[in-house]
């Protein structure tokens, strides 16, 4: 079945025909989304047989490639004991053990099944704490679709220009002033250290030194949204990379080794508070489900630091792509922005490379990235810009 069939089959069951809002690409100006089939190391194929080097790698969790067989063989041999008990398992305690002695903040960690509810419940567990209900974030940053969340927030929001209602003292990216100016009886300090859902923009050179000040200063706690950023520019994420340490910390994507999982995590007094062993509830069914954790450990125990010296070779050879536009990489992560995102987008589309539907995403870079797929796109892009 074509994508076009199968688009408008979509259409009459689910709203837009999307399961989340991005996919339908019309902000690059295409008509239907794009239907996958198969992903193999770092090639995606589509339902009509063709074939593209994917750099969105499902919006970044898969940080080994599609596929890979050691994720692979590892939920094969979960799923045969069961794919789902809603009681407690080994593995979920390994996979906190490994999160802890990765992140360098994290004392104890709560997992949980989205981004979103690790956000959200980091939001909540913040409130608690600090006997606040103010908090700050950055325009353009992104941390789920929880309500308080979605105001001038970036990602999927600002790519369909929603004017989504949301709380929160909202002030931009690297400007410690404005955040000096709002955080007067804040709960909380809730920030992307890398941004990445407004394209990749680096934080400025002891920005995030300053939002540890003055979270100390004011009583406030500190909250690293690592959905990103976590395990991809650095094993202990951001704060190894740059060495600030947050109260708590949200992770999702490759902590989950490309299924639906994510955590939140941080000093062991604040955690406490978490019901059974304290009065802020937090719950859900498929929390450490067994399929996930045996993804997320198949993974974690893998990212050694020859592994981010290969990713970042990689990225530097990708740097190259800053001839034809202004190019930010952080790690494993990188935007090209440029004049006309959209006719980029189609160009590298119709030359078999699948680049995120939207200006305001990452390249996300993989082992499986070789040196063949990255001089395919930088070829590519030369192509459209240097015409």
């Amino acid at each position: 079945m074509s994508s076009g069939e199968l688009y408008a089959r979509a259409l009459k069951v689910i709203p837009g025909g999307v399961n989340s809002p991005v996919r339908a690409m019309k902000a690059v100006g295409l008509e239907e989304p794009l239907f996958a089939a198969r992903g193999e190391g770092a090639y995606l194929t589509d339902v009509d047989g063709r074939r593209y080097v994917d750099w969105v790698l499902s919006w970044g969790p898969l940080i080994f490639g599609h596929a890979d067989p050691q994720t692979v063989e590892a939920v094969i041999a979960a799923a045969r004991d069961g794919t789902t008990f809603g009681t407690a398992t080994e593995r979920e305690v390994e996979l906190a053990e490994e999160i802890v002695e990765a992140v360098p903040s994290v004392e104890l960690v709560r997992l949980v099944s989205s981004g979103t509810e690790a956000a959200m419940t980091a939001l909540r567990l913040a409130r608690a704490v600090t006997v606040r209900e103010p908090f700050v974030r950055f325009r353009g940053g992104y941390h789920g679709h929880a309500d308080p969340f979605l105001s001038e927030a970036g990602s999927g929001v600002r790519t369909l220009g929603i004017d989504a209602q949301g709380k929160g003292r909202v002030v931009d990216y690297n400007d410690l002033e404005a955040v000096e100016v709002a955080i007067d009886g804040a709960a909380c300090v809730f920030v992307e250290p890398v941004a990445g859902n407004m394209g990749v923009v680096p934080p400025a050179d002891g920005f995030l030194q300053g939002l540890r000040r003055l979270c100390d200063q004011s009583g406030a706690l500190l909250v690293f949204d690592e959905v990103i950023t976590g395990f991809r520019v650095a094993r202990g994420g951001a704060q190894e990379r740059f060495g600030v340490l947050p109260d708590l910390t949200v992770l999702g994507k490759i902590v989950g080794g490309g299924l639906p999982l994510a955590a939140f995590g941080g000093r062991a007094e604040l955690m406490e508070r978490l019901a059974p062993a304290g009065d802020v509830y937090q719950a859900g069914t498929l929390s450490g489900n067994p399929l996930a954790t045996a993804a997320g450990l198949s993974v974690l125990r893998r990212l050694t630091p020859e592994v981010y010296e290969q990713l970042e070779q990689k990225g530097q050879r990708l740097d190259a792509l800053g001839e034809f536009g202004r190019f930010e990489r952080v790690g494993a992560m990188a935007t090209l922005f440029v004049d006309d995102y959209p006719a980029l987008f189609r160009h590298l589309l119709e030359h078999g490379i699948y680049v995120a539907p939207s200006q305001n995403e990452a390249i996300f870079l993989s082992t499986a990235h070789q040196d063949e797929e990255i001089q395919l796109t930088i070829n590519a892009v030369a192509e459209l810009l240097l015409t």
